[in-house]
């Protein structure tokens, strides 16, 4: 049976993903709140089901009564929920994320040999975060004989979705990424950093400007493996730039180690509202920079269409090829598996100087 399973279908990726895929697959929503799932399925119509499934034990369990071709997992925090599920899958499904945390991406990846054995696909990463820079970075390789000295890529996100709640999963994200701390690689080394760290205001290719630092993202472990590079930078938009806040950091995620106050801090979190503001640029972009011994360097960039949209448009993408058969067993990002072309097939358009 070629049924795709959404695991956070309500959220605001799932609905879009559900709707664009609901014409050609049958599909399984699942989450925690049967109503909405409900209404969900009325709204995309086509062969769709619904599972309450509340944690990724629920998920597994599931496994038991019927195996998906594809399974989407869009609930973070994916280290948590993405790494159990992925190995639960049973051969021959194929597991898809959203993952942009390091730590996630990472562990991930390092389960490529048990699924090459059970003959089937990972993807993690499969959204504007990861891609947006793996594409670039793949670009500028290509034709390359030999890995670059240096690499350091930027992602520059444009969210323009409407106001919503952070909510659990996504808050969860969030303060994962910040107990992490700062992360590069240094001789071929993943190496301490402070978050925001390597600050850098960069020009995009449109005239304006944007301030982005280190962050430990899963696009640094991506730009690495695309690379080769033995120093990797990787840094966002999203990642504090003030002297101020990079400075308390540390403190903050000393307190976050503490379950009760990491508990506080994500359900304060969850109901902040975002989005809904005006828009600040017209496209998302990534950037990379590689650099050579001599010191001479090479850019190039992506422009994207809205960060959501893009990454809606990635992981349909992804999870139709994987239906489709024309994945390969292991664990991959998506650049890893389908090439860069996979961003311009999402809408994005190169820009290599």
């Amino acid at each position: 049976m070629n049924e795709i399973w959404i695991i956070g279908a309500t959220g605001r990726i799932g609905r879009a993903m559900a709707r664009q895929l609901a014409a050609s697959h049958p599909l399984a929503l699942m989450g925690r709140d049967q109503a909405r799932l409900r209404a969900l399925a009325d709204e995309v119509g086509g062969e769709c089901r619904t599972i309450v499934a509340a944690s990724p034990e629920a998920v597994i369990a599931e496994f038991g009564r019927g195996a998906p071709a594809v399974l989407v997992n869009l609930v973070g925090p994916f280290a948590r929920t993405g790494v159990p599920i992925a190995k639960a899958c049973p051969p021959g499904t194929h597991y898809v994320d959203l993952a942009n945390e390091l730590t996630a991406v990472t562990h991930l990846l390092g389960l490529h040999d048990d699924a090459a054995t059970a003959g089937r696909t990972i993807v993690t990463g499969a959204g504007f975060g990861v891609l947006g820079t793996e594409s670039v970075v793949l670009k500028l390789c290509a034709d390359r004989a030999t890995p670059p000295e240096r690499v350091r890529v930027d992602a520059v996100a444009l969210i323009d979705s409407g106001p919503d709640q952070l909510g659990t999963a996504l808050a969860g994200t969030v303060l994962d990424v910040v107990a992490t701390g700062g992360r590069r690689y240094a001789n071929g080394r993943l190496v301490g950093a402070g978050f925001g760290c390597d600050p850098e205001l960069i020009t995009l290719p449109d005239g304006t400007t944007a301030k982005t630092g280190g962050a430990p993202s899963g696009e640094l472990e991506a730009a690495r493996r695309a690379s080769r590079a033995p120093f990797v930078v990787a840094a966002s938009a999203e990642a504090p730039s003030s002297p101020v806040v990079r400075a308390i950091l540390p403190a903050v995620a000393a307190l976050l180690s503490v379950p009760a106050l990491r508990r506080a801090a994500q359900r304060r979190l969850a109901k902040v509202t975002i989005g809904g503001g005006p828009r600040t640029r017209l496209f998302s972009w990534a950037h990379a920079r590689v650099q050579d011994r001599d010191g001479s360097s090479r850019d190039g960039w992506l422009r994207a269409p809205e960060g959501m949209e893009f990454t809606v448009s990635v992981a349909v993408e992804v999870t139709s090829r994987l239906c489709r058969g024309e994945g390969k067993p292991g664990a991959y990002t998506p650049g890893a598996l389908f090439g860069p072309e996979l961003a311009e097939q999402a809408g994005g358009e190169f820009i290599v100087n």
